[in-house]
């Protein structure tokens, strides 16, 4: 991988977290705050995560969250990140999209990935033949590529609204086994290093030495996902981060509450922090000041060269102030870099 540009665009996975004593009604109306200071932000693109039966996260209804950011924003691009594709039908996904694509022209992305978003007895309410659609997710990514497709309109099964619309599609992954598809299909590629920081690099070579050419992309385009809680001083960030701590925690041990307020780091909460498995979790979690953030984000561009060209940041964060803040200091670290 050659020396990589020195612009690197950054952008936003939103969740829609659920704080404790909130509602998903209020948790929306800060999603689209935050997208609209992010676009004064320089933001990119902001994203939004498909999760099932977890109170923690609203998120759920993904494409209709989609169109009520991009109503409300005028620039930035708005998509999935992502749809979890194996829970739908390819038809149905093509014209919600068709009709974002339209509604809100050149700012709708289509992120794909094959994880449930969710538990296994969900996963199977969700639709019932979900396993089968996992193994045919390269096939059922041709199929929304064809109803995009102005040759689709002389089949039987069409979806009208998405003919000759432009929208992108990412492949998304957190292993390597969409790293191989998103190259054999040349697409764009958005990793998920923020959760899953394992097989980074080594998807990203998979990618890069595999990439086929295609019309949708000319050369390898890929996006790194990281968590960042940026705040004025390390200890005010460190103090912040416990709500992401104690969320972390109960997704490892399967008790998913709400977003936590912030409390002081306990020694039970710091020697949870530093155990190996929660270390390599949270490997690319870069929390505290705008210079201990802004190396640290240095280091990874670093290390990563040319193999990332976007950074998209997660933040799990109680108080909707300190997001934004930790927002606005995370592009200021951008556009010092």
């Amino acid at each position: 991988m050659s020396e990589k540009n020195k612009y690197t665009p950054y952008s936003i996975l939103e969740l829609a977290s659920v704080a404790s004593n909130s509602t998903p009604e209020e948790t929306f109306k800060r999603a689209l705050d935050l997208a609209q200071k992010a676009e004064d932000f320089g933001y990119h693109r902001f994203w939004l995560a498909e999760h099932h039966n977890m109170i923690s996260i609203a998120s759920s209804a993904t494409a209709v969250l989609i169109g009520y950011i991009a109503g409300g924003t005028k620039k930035i691009r708005v998509g999935s990140g992502g749809i979890m594709l194996p829970n739908h039908s390819p038809l149905i996904v093509s014209e919600q999209f068709g009709t974002l694509g339209s509604l809100y022209p050149n700012r709708i992305d289509m992120g794909l990935g094959r994880a449930p978003g969710t538990d296994q007895v969900t996963a199977q309410a969700i639709r019932a033949n979900r396993m089968h659609a996992v193994y045919k997710f390269p096939e059922e990514i041709g199929e929304i590529q064809q109803y995009f497709s102005t040759e689709n309109m002389d089949y039987k099964v069409r979806a009208t609204v998405a003919e000759g619309v432009d929208v992108p599609i990412y492949i998304l992954g957190s292993s390597t086994d969409s790293a191989h598809l998103a190259a054999k299909k040349g697409l764009p590629y958005a990793f998920a290093s923020h959760f899953a920081p394992t097989h980074l690099f080594e998807a990203l070579n998979i990618y890069y030495n595999n990439f086929e050419p295609s019309e949708y992309l000319q050369e390898p385009y890929t996006i790194a996902c990281i968590n960042v809680i940026a705040a004025d001083t390390d200890k005010e960030a460190e103090r912040i981060s416990t709500s992401m701590l104690r969320m972390m925690i109960g997704v490892m041990t399967g008790n998913i509450d709400y977003i936590q307020e912030p409390i002081d780091l306990t020694p039970e909460l710091k020697e949870i922090s530093e155990n190996p498995a929660f270390q390599r979790m949270l490997k690319y979690a870069f929390v505290g000041s705008k210079e201990t953030v802004k190396q640290e984000t240095q280091e990874f561009l670093k290390k990563t060269g040319a193999g990332v060209n976007e950074l998209m940041v997660a933040s799990h964060i109680y108080h909707h102030e300190d997001r934004v803040n930790s927002y606005r200091i995370f592009s200021e670290v951008m556009n010092e870099i």
